[in-house]
């Protein structure tokens, strides 16, 4: 049995662990190395991406930058959160604002530090994106369609700065994050019109609260739409290997993710369309092994 204090104890590192969303850097860290390994540096021998250090702490820069981003994202959307995710923001509050803070610039700075091992020019990609990361949290989230804009393109960052390490500019890579960038960018719409509630309450001024839920839908439909495009572009043009069964279930996930969009009317069906592009999302990071089912054999030399 666990004496209070031990629980107490379990229970703020649970609160932290929410706070920074570590599920959710679990799933970033391991979709970098295996866009690395399959995508990024597919001729590379894989004990040699596996062990690269520069690519470690590329990889440990991005997660304690994301962590950084979700607790000065979640200072500023407290009292926001107590509306829209009560449950998950009781859990939250058992760990103050000043220790929040306190472990942001924490955070930030072993990301600076991590950063100055690999060269100059990864510790002015990564300060920025700390700062991206608190004007984006602090003023411009609240602007209509720019806040959406931002978050997406600092989503796609950690994938950015591993595609510039590997120099790989191949055309595939570009429709690949193309189609990441636009999933994202309607997830992120998406989160617009299921937190409606509290973004009116603290004067967010989104889409769907401006021109209502029909325009942010139509806007959302357009990007699903476009999303499309680079998956049948990954289907038909390029060799992905068997990541082509992927996007094809994508395709099918997309138009039934439209019908349902329109017909939603409440917080709970967006909550249900948030979670299918969060599968089509996760679901993608595994799919990247079926590039190369045979890579382990083929490249562990």
């Amino acid at each position: 049995m666990l004496s209070r204090k031990n629980k107490l104890l379990l229970f703020k590192l649970l609160s932290l662990f929410s706070v920074v969303r570590g599920y959710n850097i679990l799933v970033i860290t391991l979709a970098q190395y295996l866009a690395s390994i399959y995508i990024l540096a597919p001729n590379v021998p894989l004990r040699n991406v596996i062990l690269d250090l520069n690519l470690f702490l590329i990889v440990t820069a991005s997660a304690l930058t994301i962590a950084s981003g979700y607790i000065i994202n979640n200072f500023y959307d407290a009292e926001k959160d107590l509306i829209n995710k009560p449950t998950k923001s009781m859990l939250d509050r058992l760990v103050s604002q000043r220790f929040k803070l306190t472990t942001y610039f924490i955070l930030n700075f072993l990301t600076v530090f991590a950063a100055s091992y690999i060269s100059f020019r990864a510790v002015l990609f990564f300060s920025a994106y700390i700062f991206g990361i608190w004007i984006y949290s602090h003023k411009l989230k609240r602007i209509p369609f720019v806040g959406n804009l931002v978050s997406s393109t600092l989503a796609i960052a950690p994938f950015f700065v591993v595609f510039v390490y590997y120099q790989n500019f191949q055309t595939v890579i570009f429709v690949h994050a193309l189609f990441l960038f636009l999933l994202i960018l309607a997830r992120e719409m998406i989160k617009d019109l299921e937190n409606m509630a509290g973004d009116l309450a603290q004067n967010y001024r989104t889409i769907p609260i401006i021109y209502g839920a029909r325009v942010s839908k139509s806007i959302i439909s357009c990007l699903i739409v476009l999303t499309l495009v680079p998956a049948l572009l990954l289907i038909k043009t390029f060799d992905v290997g068997y990541m082509h069964y992927y996007f094809m279930v994508c395709v099918g996930l997309l138009i039934f993710f439209l019908v349902l969009l329109w017909k939603a009317k409440g917080k709970m069906h967006y909550v249900w369309l948030h979670n299918i592009i969060k599968f089509i999302i996760v679901l993608g990071v595994f799919s990247i092994l079926l590039i190369d089912v045979d890579v382990v054999l083929n490249r562990i030399l």
